[in-house]
């Protein structure tokens, strides 16, 4: 099935700001809402469209890989989309409490949440980033309590039904077309009593953990990448997911290559000899030396090209090109015979002055031994 584009879907433009996606996500949410509109599957199908635009284009680091890769990107970093429409009012309960003033009717018992994402700052070396790599990583983040499991009580005890919602986690209303759900106010949502906190956790359910993870990182990586790992963010509250972990790469700078794109630069420096005359010369790559040909009457600033000697490309693992820039380097301390083959080479040249000694040494120096 051939997804549609996000932006079409809520009607905004892509350059759009947060407060008109939320806008423009609000009213679709009332149109096509399934208890305004029972039965229609049209209608839910424009409901759910309209709710994993919202997720993506709502989500700064989901929505800066949808715009540069597209729905595949998405699906490369673990985003599927919505399973079913539990799903959509599990996720977006605080949103329909804002948009209505409730949670929609569909959330699940006991008003499960989703853990918060993280982030990661992981900073790599240039061949890393070039030809892939894989990294452990140490991530502090809020875990289920091994002690009660999460549940909050003390051993030998459990948490208790809230006597106000009776578990439910909400009160529900009549209000027009919607069944109104608000969060019980005894219980803060969470459908229980906790009498006797577990001492390790202090009735939270969740205590910080220090876990090891690996990251695989693709080759043509560069820096602002985020990586997305799915499900190792904090801890879910009252049995909802966890959130996700987003690796943001930094790639070391190299002494010698510069990235462009898929693209590597070097400086390469030669005598004026080999410049002037050609010849061949031994030059560093990613992959190793390679040898290349210094054609005659080379300038400062010239250019040789290796082709497919460069980084990867991200997406099509096509691999760049290396490009090296050539710097005639001229002699600064010359012996007495090296200056008088100069001289001979500038008589035989036509006399250039700058050559041949005619002008002061202050303008020599400016003008240089090609001036």
């Amino acid at each position: 099935m051939i997804k549609k584009d996000y932006y079409e879907v809520l009607g905004v433009r892509r350059d759009s700001d947060d407060a008109e996606i939320k806008k423009a996500y609000r009213q679709m949410a009332v149109k096509y809402h399934p208890d305004k509109n029972p039965g229609d599957k049209p209608a839910e199908e424009k409901f759910k469209e309209a709710a994993e635009a919202y997720e993506v284009l709502s989500h700064p680091e989901k929505r800066q890989v949808y715009n540069q890769f597209g729905h595949r990107g998405l699906e490369g970093v673990g985003f599927t989309g919505f399973t079913g429409m539990e799903d959509i009012f599990e996720s977006f309960g605080d949103i329909f409490e804002d948009f209505f003033g409730f949670s929609g009717g569909r959330r699940g018992r006991g008003g499960g949440r989703q853990g918060a994402d993280l982030r990661y700052d992981l900073e790599i070396d240039f061949m890393e980033a070039c030809f892939g790599t894989e990294k452990q990583i140490n991530v502090a983040r809020r875990t289920i309590c091994d002690s009660c499991s999460g549940t909050g009580a003390r051993k030998g005890t459990e948490p208790q039904t809230c006597p106000k919602c009776r578990g439910a986690g909400q009160i529900a209303h009549s209000q027009g077309f919607f069944t109104i759900s608000t969060t019980c106010p005894y219980c803060q949502g969470t459908g229980q009593h906790i009498p006797h906190p577990c001492t390790e956790c202090h009735g939270l359910g969740q205590v910080r953990q220090s876990k090891k993870l690996s990251v695989k990182i693709p080759p043509g990586v560069d820096s602002g990448l985020r990586l997305l790992l799915g499900g190792e963010g904090e801890a879910g509250e009252r049995g909802g997911p966890p959130g996700d972990l987003y690796v943001f790469l930094r790639v070391k700078s190299h002494e010698l290559f510069v990235r462009e794109g898929e693209n590597i630069r070097c400086e390469i420096p030669i005598g004026m000899v080999p410049a002037a005359l050609g010849g061949k010369i031994r030059v560093p790559t990613i992959d190793g030396e390679e040898e290349v040909e210094i054609p005659k009457g080379t300038q400062s600033g010239d250019t040789v090209t290796l082709r497919e000697k460069g980084a990867a490309h991200l997406r099509t693992k096509h691999r760049g090109n290396q490009i090296i820039t050539f710097i005639v380097q001229i002699p600064k301390n010359l012996t007495g015979r090296q200056e008088e083959l100069l001289r001979q080479f500038a008589a035989a040249s036509g006399g250039n002055e700058a050559l041949a000694g005619g002008e002061t040494g202050k303008k020599k120096k400016k003008r240089g031994f090609f001036g």
